[in-house]
């Protein structure tokens, strides 16, 4: 191994720089103008694949954007690793925020700072040169490996299950590497073996055909947004238990011994909240923030519009409300299920004086990753190996739907193996990661590759 850790302390400032030319291609999925920016990350990365000679590369073209996929087979019996990342990034507005140009990656304070830096450009190039330094040292590498990496996740993925469902064998493995998550604190390496899933609803209330002066018609006609703050209300109790009839019917609960691992957890409360600005927290009874945040499931309000938003007085009963609604949920809840149990409930709390269409917009699977899997084993001896210490092992509140169709749709669980911090401002302005985080990526994932056949 030390062959390949001279290489990669050898070339530091070249994969810094290869990381800023990919960094400076502003491959925004979320909008048309940045097509050929697309197209050109695609291309970057499988340029950088086939610098690295492997069996086979090739750039798919799909209905959105391409899919770039590249494989070494070293030797059938070997354990084959399918490594996940996506090219795309999140518009970089309000561009009035960042101190620096978004696609100029400047460093400052040991910090990388650019659009995609941690979400996910950065993250996940620390796999593919990883597998470079092996290569490139002479070293047999000890794996199969594969890469996929897509460019609509912040979109959805709207075609990589369509995709996947087309190559299964091709992208057949017996894990998924991902590196798209953070770690619980700096220097403390973590392993995210937990998701929750994701039910994403809209409710509109119609009333009368027109907004109405509250004056001449309060009172005698019935108010959407009133009555959309009441079912809204409705839908939770004072102790932050969802009122849905069969909400909680499939939830998997915590285990006495995951509940202790919560509480071993490096978690500063005060801290958590002076960050946030509030004097006190809320959520479900019973439970620690921490395990609320991340492993029981929740409901919110995510956006709120009705009657007159502009400067001053309008003495207006509006005549339409609206309410965007997310669940965050858990093992092993299904999201389409818990959207018709939502649906149902918030048409049986209208009054027959209004009318209420829920839409459901978008959902997606919990994961959880058996914690006796073998690839979270070598997981947990890579990061101890590169920083001193025994990784944590944590869920995460988000959602990556993409690890769920991973193990539905090719039987393999995913190692969520990320070397950011919740800290980097993913998706706003002046977005980070850490310089010396890019390099121990690098090396944490050579020596994941160097210890995974030892538990194969």
């Amino acid at each position: 191994m030390s062959t390949i850790t001279d290489y990669i302390d050898a070339n530091k400032e070249t994969f810094r720089e290869e990381l800023f030319a990919f960094l400076r291609i502003p491959s925004i999925s979320t909008s048309s103008e940045h097509k050929n920016d697309i197209c050109d990350a695609a291309r970057f990365l499988l340029d950088k694949l086939e610098s690295l000679n492997m069996d086979r590369t090739e750039l798919f073209e799909t209905d959105g954007n391409p899919i770039v996929y590249g494989e070494l087979t070293t030797d059938p019996a070997h354990p084959t690793v399918l490594v996940y990342g996506h090219y795309d990034v999140q518009p970089p507005d309000p561009l009035e925020l960042w101190k620096t140009a978004p696609f100029e990656p400047t460093v400052r304070d040991g910090n990388i700072y650019a659009r995609g830096a941690s979400d996910d450009k950065g993250q996940s190039f620390t796999h593919l040169k990883a597998v470079e330094s092996y290569l490139a040292s002479g070293e047999s590498f000890p794996v199969n490996i594969k890469f996929i990496f897509e460019g609509e996740e912040e979109i959805g993925s709207p075609h990589l299950v369509p995709f996947i469902e087309a190559h299964e064998e091709l992208l057949a493995c017996d894990m998924v590497l991902i590196s798209d998550t953070a770690m619980f604190a700096e220097d403390t390496p973590s392993i995210t073996y937990g998701l929750r899933g994701l039910a994403y609803m809209e409710v509109e209330v119609e009333g009368p055909n027109r907004d109405l002066h509250s004056g001449v018609y309060g009172g005698a006609v019935e108010n959407p947004a009133n009555v959309l703050a009441g079912i809204i209300a409705r839908l939770k109790d004072k102790d932050g238990i969802i009122q849905i009839p069969g909400f909680y019917d499939d939830v998997k609960d915590l285990t006495d011994e995951e509940r202790e691992a919560y509480r071993q957890l490096p978690f500063d409360e005060s801290a958590y909240k002076k960050t946030l600005g509030v004097d006190a927290l809320h959520g479900e009874k019973g439970y620690s923030t921490l395990e609320r945040a991340t492993a029981r499931p929740t409901l919110d309000v995510n956006g709120l519009w009705s009657g007159y938003q502009g400067e001053g007085a309008k003495t207006v009963l509006p005549s339409n409300a609206g309410a965007k609604i997310s669940m965050r949920l858990v093992p092993d809840q299904d999201p389409q299920k818990i959207a018709r149990l939502f649906a149902e409930q918030v048409e049986s709390l209208a009054p027959d004086t209004v009318s209420v269409t829920v839409t459901e917009h978008h959902g997606g699977q919990p994961a959880i990753t058996d914690l006796s899997f073998y690839g979270l084993q070598a997981a947990a001896d890579a990061f101890e190996a590169v920083y001193g210490r025994e990784p944590l092992f944590t869920r995460e509140g988000g959602s990556i739907p993409i690890v769920a169709d991973f193990q539905q749709l090719l039987g393999a669980q995913s190692i969520l193996m990320g070397f950011g911090l919740n800290s980097d401002a993913i998706h706003s302005p002046n977005e980070k990661f850490a310089l010396k985080d890019f390099y121990r990526g690098i090396q944490t994932s050579a020596r994941f590759f160097e210890f995974l056949p030892k538990y194969s």
